[in-house]
């Protein structure tokens, strides 16, 4: 690959990283007319249509999808290694994507904000749709899955920590409907739950084989409406201690079980995993779980 060759891709890469021929020439600090030339010369060097254009600006196409691949990993090989020249690898800039449950922001959050403030340089995007990113598309640096172990033979899996989870419920609730004291008292309860009735989510799963599914009476797609269903007292929820802990009108009407706890895990690709900032973020994510309460995590 030519030098040429390296910044139309990265050029071709910033165009789908924002969207817009403006956006990725402010990026790149260049004149738009100059992007337009270097995407024109790399299709037709690749004789591909890398992008779709309209109205709103440009979508890469599947060629250019697989593009973005090879530019976003080849972008952070060269930035690790210009950090090891600069100053033996003490530089940790660009961007840094991970990958998260919704649920984790509270702790995760606080944990990028301290990593931004030692690496000023560093650009940080916390994203917690419901796609699971592909990271062997450089989608995302670093990514906190739930459940069993990912077993993606490309991707680096190290244990992150257990969350347990147990079933809470507002004083409203308990005072209008009581509380129960076992499993035999819940077919007189109401439950919130979430919209997906094959979520593989253990909790979510003992709940579908002891729940009559017509106790079932508020479901979300979003862990922010489940908490606001259960505070508004609407029926019983699983929740993390984290989450309970910001709420004192909360009360816990069934412990934690092994049944009901949440495995995550710290999962990064292969050709990305050795990156400095990748190792930087996987060393202060292990030391914040070790700070934590000791009731949030196992």
């Amino acid at each position: 690959m030519a030098i040429s060759d390296w910044d139309e891709i990265r050029t071709a890469y910033h165009v789908a990283r924002h969207g817009t021929v403006s956006a990725a020439a402010q990026a790149l600090g260049v004149h738009h007319a100059t992007v337009i030339r270097h995407i024109d010369a790399l299709e037709g060097r690749l004789s591909a249509k890398l992008f779709q254009r309209h109205a709103r600006g440009y979508t890469p196409t599947e060629a250019g999808a697989d593009l973005m691949q090879v530019a976003q990993v080849t972008e952070d090989q060269f930035s690790q290694l210009a950090g090891r020249i600069r100053g033996g690898g003490a530089d940790v800039s660009g961007e840094l994507a991970v990958t998260s449950l919704v649920q984790l922001s509270p702790l995760i959050v606080p944990i990028l904000a301290r990593f931004q403030q030692d690496h000023p340089a560093l650009k940080v995007r916390l994203l917690t749709g419901d796609r699971l990113l592909r990271l062997e598309y450089g989608e995302a640096h670093v990514a906190i899955r739930a459940g069993s172990v990912p077993s993606d033979p490309d991707n680096v899996v190290q244990p992150f920590f257990r969350a347990p989870m147990a079933l809470f419920a507002a004083k409203s609730y308990v005072e209008h409907r009581g509380c129960p004291q076992s499993d035999a008292d819940l077919v007189d309860h109401r439950f919130v739950a979430y919209d997906a009735e094959n979520s593989r989510a253990p909790f979510e799963r003992w709940m579908r084989e002891t729940v009559a599914p017509e106790s079932i009476v508020f479901r979300g797609a979003d862990t922010r409406v489940l908490i606001d269903a259960v505070l508004a007292g609407v029926g019983l929820g699983f929740l993390t201690y984290w989450e309970a802990a910001d709420h004192p009108d909360l009360i816990e009407v069934l412990p934690p079980r092994e049944e009901w706890t949440v495995a995550l895990w710290l999962v990064t690709h292969v050709d990305l995993h050795r990156t400095l900032k990748v190792q930087k973020l996987l060393a202060a994510l292990k030391q914040a779980a070790l700070e934590w309460p000791a009731d949030w995590i196992e």
